[in-house]
């Protein structure tokens, strides 16, 4: 059995044995399965650090180590790297909560949730058209009345475009939050991936 992450086997109830490796070729067929190398890998290889900070579930497993608590120690590394002077930690739910909850822990300050997040609307950082994007952010997003009179801390996992993070800084402040310091687990995006759909080109 074949997944692209480990925790379909705990769904499955299956035992996971190991990661393919770059360049390994898989064939199952009448006579089992079979591996061979079908390229040689270039240096010590590199994964794609958004696998670690968002695409796959926190309940998997990449290079046996437990996503979430990976992001969770991005959280803590970052509370030591960028402090500050709050009274509340919020999470950008759902991709942004794990390294909320290791900034809350590191800094001491308390975590509580500020934003519901409508689960029926996608990403918006794929849609094709920068209003369609600043609509979704609009119903996927609704601050609780409790950020006001707040210093709030917002983490979030990546800032891709920057879209989402101004759209919601602003609706914070527009539901009386008295100050807001955005958080980043991830190192800056810097170039497009040529691998995926979603930011291929620099101007997407």
């Amino acid at each position: 059995m074949l997944a692209s992450e480990s925790c379909a086997f705990d769904l499955l109830g299956a035992e996971l044995v190991r990661e393919v490796e770059p360049g390994e070729l898989i064939v199952i067929d009448a006579d089992g399965l079979h591996s061979r190398q079908a390229l040689e890998p270039r240096g010590e290889g590199a994964l794609c650090i958004f696998e670690f900070i968002y695409f796959a579930r926190p309940d998997s497993h990449m290079k046996d180590v437990e996503l979430h608590r990976a992001r969770v120690r991005m959280g803590e590394e970052l509370a030591g790297e960028a402090p500050v002077d709050a009274d509340v930690v919020m999470p950008i739910p759902d991709s942004g909560t794990p390294a909320a909850i290791g900034f809350a822990r590191r800094s001491g300050i308390p975590y509580n949730e500020g934003l519901i997040k409508n689960r029926y609307v996608g990403r918006t950082f794929i849609q094709p058209d920068q209003t369609l994007r600043e609509h979704g952010i609009r119903t996927k997003f609704n601050p609780l009345d409790e950020v006001a009179g707040q210093r709030v801390v917002i983490v979030d996992d990546s800032i891709v475009r920057g879209t989402t993070t101004r759209k919601l800084v602003r609706m914070l402040f527009e539901s009386g939050a008295r100050e807001v310091h955005v958080r980043i687990s991830s190192p800056p995006i810097v170039s497009p991936c040529f691998y995926g759909i979603d930011m291929a080109t620099r101007r997407s």
